[in-house]
């Protein structure tokens, strides 16, 4: 019996959020918000504290710098029920990442620091530790530079060791969608991607066409689509599901709430129905408390939704 349903390695920071910005950002001009949250970001944090939120057993390496803005990052996770017994704290002039998200009605400028986001490397990996579960999770391949050459190897060496591969890729701040992603795409089992990344991925402007093409790199291809739900194909299959009716609060997180919400149920072998009912479900959460994880923080309230949905 390994010791965790899924074992991540990925970024671990804080998102400063502000609400109630104006819609022109003017230079040289003082700009007032009416709302900030600081809370637990980073794609690959959110996803871990929010499967083991749910109830899976989750581990999780990192590397994070030696301040502020890390301890509080490391509580958050392990409040969660994280075992973060394997994450490294590295003091030196390179800091713990932050994301400033400038939340506006309709869109929000997402901004970086990227920090130790981008320093994670093969050096900082226990692989026993890693391969000690029955799947694996990768997010952000983009940002995590220093580990993103040996993505590939990795994979390969946990799925020798009989686990199952998921990744999302997240965006390119480049916009350019290189480094090896179809080779990196032949190991993975599920691939979830939002419709931009798909279609990004596949190099297409079609998400029929960037579907197809990426279906046959990839066992499970899980498309989120927002409001209008999700979708998953394997080989000829196709899966629909809606999405939750609700109003959102904030939408920050709920694409990485939706990979816990489907993973939650995928690695126990659940139907494709029920995993991207679950993804939904996780997603919708999300999106009724600021940030990617308060919503799954507060206990009453996260169990009263899943019950209520």
């Amino acid at each position: 019996m390994p010791r965790f349903d899924v074992t991540i390695a990925g970024e671990l920071n804080l998102d400063l959020i502000l609400y109630g910005l104006p819609e022109q950002l003017l230079p040289e001009r003082e700009l007032l918000a009416n709302r900030m949250m600081l809370t637990l970001g980073s794609s690959s944090a959110i996803v871990a504290h929010n499967l083991a939120a749910l109830g899976s057993r989750v581990g999780f390496q990192s590397r994070l710098g030696d301040d502020p803005l890390g301890r509080i990052a490391l509580e958050r996770l392990q409040q969660g029920g994280v075992d973060v017994s394997h994450v490294r704290t590295v003091p030196g002039e390179i800091t713990t990442g932050l994301t400033v998200i400038l939340h506006h009605e309709a869109w929000r400028n997402i901004l970086t620091y990227s920090g130790t986001i981008a320093e994670t490397s093969w050096e900082d990996l226990n692989l026993d530790y890693l391969a000690d579960s029955r799947h694996f999770h990768f997010s952000s391949y983009y940002l995590q530079r220093a580990l993103r050459p040996r993505v590939g190897e990795l994979f390969q060496l946990l799925k020798s060791k009989g686990l199952t591969i998921s990744l999302d890729t997240n965006d390119d701040p480049d916009d350019r969608w290189e480094g090896d992603l179809q080779q990196v795409l032949r190991h993975v089992d599920v691939f979830l991607p939002n419709e931009r990344e798909a279609c990004k991925a596949a190099g297409t402007d079609d998400l029929e066409a960037a579907v197809r093409k990426l279906s046959t790199w990839v066992p499970l291809v899980v498309v989120k689509l927002g409001r209008k739900g999700a979708m998953a194909q394997r080989g000829a299959e196709r899966f629909v599901s809606p999405s939750q009716e609700i109003v959102p609060v904030d939408t920050v997180g709920a694409g990485d709430s939706f990979d816990a919400g489907f993973l939650h149920e995928y690695v126990r072998g659940s139907d494709l129905t029920k995993c991207l009912a679950s993804g939904n479900r996780a997603g919708a959460l999300s999106t009724t408390r600021p940030g990617g994880t308060e919503a799954f923080r507060e206990v009453a309230h996260r169990e009263k939704f899943l019950r209520e949905h």
